[in-house]
């Protein structure tokens, strides 16, 4: 069993169902319409197509729109914010693959952005389209499809504008080819749809010849609570699942951690009043890491039901990184805020303080 399945695998009964109901019209080169990819993002009860993505659906409109122009789309947001998984989603759907991914890195060279070479047939035969070694960007051109660019900004500036004739004028040039080779036209349905964490944008500033060829969206936290603990419990029990544990820790033990995650996050208590943020991100994405983690600490450690040790255990271990003011933030937070609220859950997680260092 694969521990992580592209998007299009994972989610392939619901992409057939989808396409065999779609009657919309479709831009050029999509698999889908922007109505059916619409209900494979945020859900469709009639076809029994689950919500995947939790956010504002005019953001998931905007970026359709963005992706049928001949513009980029950026998303970008905090770190935990599923850019990721928007982009992931949004590529399986349009054009029915997802993995014609570039991860941005300091390391990042042109040719894992574009395409490579074999030596051993270059030197024997010279520069021609049978020596090259296609990279994402190359294969989603050729192909008509979107190329995802995870956290471009981390990429030196010289190799984030490598991008500028691709996004302007739909072409990659080999110079290294002779002939009507030495172009590659992007056939309808490619585009790049990138993602940037707002922590990391001013290590790589992009330049404003790049920006201009983007459309930028700004992908928030989740704003309701409710909608939050629902997506950290169904993520949690199905990465649970695939590791072996059947159950989800308990609902009152989620919402201890959900909260706690929030309003450290965003220094405002449930009452409105101000407090101490953290300088870890404490988003979505790390409540459902430590939601697991939790689960497998009970399972195989504990062979019992997850407890309020055990999250503050798995809290040390997988949110709470190497700044060590953010544990005597933790500490003053339980003292101020959590020594007071009722609930049993919330008085285990009180009486588990003596855990931290």
């Amino acid at each position: 069993m694969l521990q992580r399945p592209p998007a299009e695998v994972l989610h392939a009964d619901e992409l057939a169902r989808l396409a065999e109901q779609d009657r919309h019209p479709r831009p050029p080169g999509w698999a889908l319409s922007p109505q059916a990819v619409r209900r494979f993002l945020l859900g469709d009860s009639e076809l029994k197509i689950r919500p995947k993505f939790v956010g504002n659906p005019s953001l998931v409109d905007r970026s359709m729109v963005a992706l049928a122009t001949q513009r980029g789309l950026l998303l970008v947001g905090e770190p935990g914010t599923a850019k990721s998984l928007l982009s992931e989603l949004l590529a399986a759907a349009i054009c029915g693959q997802s993995t014609l991914t570039i991860q941005g890195s300091a390391a990042t060279t042109e040719d894992q952005i574009k395409y490579g070479w074999n030596y051993a047939m270059l030197l024997a035969e010279g520069p021609s389209l049978k020596s090259l070694v296609p990279a994402p960007l190359f294969t989603a051109m050729l192909e008509g499809k979107l190329v995802r660019f995870e956290e471009i900004t981390r990429c030196p500036l010289e190799i984030q504008d490598s991008l500028l004739s691709v996004l302007s004028d739909r072409v990659l040039f080999i110079p290294e080819i002779e002939g009507p080779d030495s172009q590659l036209y992007a056939r309808q349905g490619f585009n790049i749809l990138a993602t940037a964490n707002t922590r990391d944008r001013g290590t790589n500033e992009m330049s404003s010849a790049l920006k201009r060829r983007f459309n930028f969206e700004t992908v928030y936290p989740i704003a309701d609570a409710g909608e939050e603990l629902e997506l950290v419990h169904q993520e949690a029990l199905r990465q649970l699942q695939l590791s072996g544990v059947e159950a989800a820790p308990p609902r009152e033990l989620l919402e201890v951690l959900v909260t706690t995650f929030r309003e450290l996050r965003t220094g405002q208590s449930q009452d409105g009043q101000t407090m101490e943020r953290l300088s870890t991100s404490l988003s979505t994405a790390e409540a459902v890491t430590v939601a697991q983690s939790l689960g497998i600490r009970s399972h195989y450690l504990r062979q019992s039901v997850a407890s309020a040790e055990d999250l503050m255990e798995c809290i040390l271990g997988t949110a709470l990184k190497d700044n060590p003011e953010d544990i005597q933030r933790l500490r003053r937070y339980l003292e101020q805020r959590v020594g007071r609220r009722p609930g049993s859950a919330w008085k285990a997680f009180y009486e588990a303080r003596h855990r931290l260092p």
